[in-house]
């Protein structure tokens, strides 16, 4: 993380802003020299999974082309609404800030996801009903993710295998994301929000995409509403691939952390160009290859 952003000007204040939120740690010191367990804590995880798109979209504003969409996985939702200007920087990272005390909130230990591959929907939804659990997110290729407390997502764990999946691993995640468990913490996250200020419109030509539904977000003032559920309702990942698809989606380039989110455009969508921030050595080559793709 933070790679090609640590010492880029425009992310400066970013980066302070986050710092203050950490308790005056620096975010580039804490991703290299930080523990395991530090970084996965899930506060400090969401400042920094919004900190990074937000610091990269900041660094590559002036070779972003004239027309773009934004979409978010997760809390990357909400990033995606400060990529594309409906939110300012540091409000966004107090919100980010905000949610994940939210959840946590509403959270008992051993809650989280489970990662399962290669078992049908109808399989998946019987599967969480039997075993107390939650879909969270449906990706593209029978991917899921699945929330819960430990009781059930050990048990959906071991009948996912039973019924062949081809991967099952729990994630680094300590919170039911996206599902019932965290209501509560949906509620209070619409309160939270209710009189942040945000862009009436699109700024420029710029689209974003709902997670809930995959649709483009027209009212911003009503779609908090969406904000606040997808905390505690299953995201529909595929559905907003698709819809960006549809719209005309040229080429894809994640702004990170890492590269899942390009790897599933490129297996859902092999003929489009899908590329991560990670896959480059510069800046400047990103502004390259935006530019190879804009011709």
């Amino acid at each position: 993380m933070f790679r090609l952003t640590a010492r880029a000007p425009e992310a400066a204040d970013l980066f302070g802003h986050a710092a203050s939120l950490l308790g005056n740690g620096d975010p580039r010191e804490l991703v290299e020299h930080g523990s395991e367990e530090a970084l996965h804590e899930n506060r400090v995880g969401q400042i920094l999974c919004t900190l990074q798109p937000l610091a990269a979209a900041a660094a590559l504003r002036g070779d972003l082309p004239d027309r773009f969409m934004v979409a978010g996985y997760s809390v990357g939702e909400l990033a995606a609404w400060g990529v594309a200007k409906f939110l300012a920087g540091p409000t966004t990272l107090n919100l980010a800030a905000r949610r994940a005390e939210l959840m946590d909130a509403q959270s008992r230990p051993g809650d989280g996801l489970v990662f399962v591959r290669g078992l049908s929907r109808a399989v998946i939804d019987e599967l969480c009903q039997r075993c107390d659990a939650a879909l969270a997110i449906v990706n593209p290729g029978n991917a899921y993710v699945i929330g819960g407390r430990a009781y059930a997502l050990n048990a959906l764990m071991e009948a996912a295998r039973g019924q062949g999946a081809d991967r099952v691993r729990r994630l680094h995640i300590n919170v039911a994301s996206h599902t019932r468990f965290l209501a509560a913490a949906s509620a209070a996250f619409r309160t939270a929000i209710a009189d942040v200020p945000v862009s009436a419109a699109p700024v420029g030509s710029i689209r974003l995409f709902s997670g809930l539904d995959g649709a483009v977000i027209v009212n911003v003032q009503s779609a908090k509403d969406q904000l606040a559920l997808q905390i505690s309702q299953p995201l529909q990942w595929s559905t907003c691939l698709e819809s960006c698809v549809e719209a005309g989606a040229s080429h894809f380039l994640e702004l990170g952390p890492g590269r899942a989110l390009s790897e599933m455009v490129a297996g859902a969508y092999p003929l489009l160009p899908a590329r991560s921030l990670s896959d480059f050595k510069t800046r400047s080559g990103v502004g390259s290859w935006l530019a190879r793709m804009a011709n």
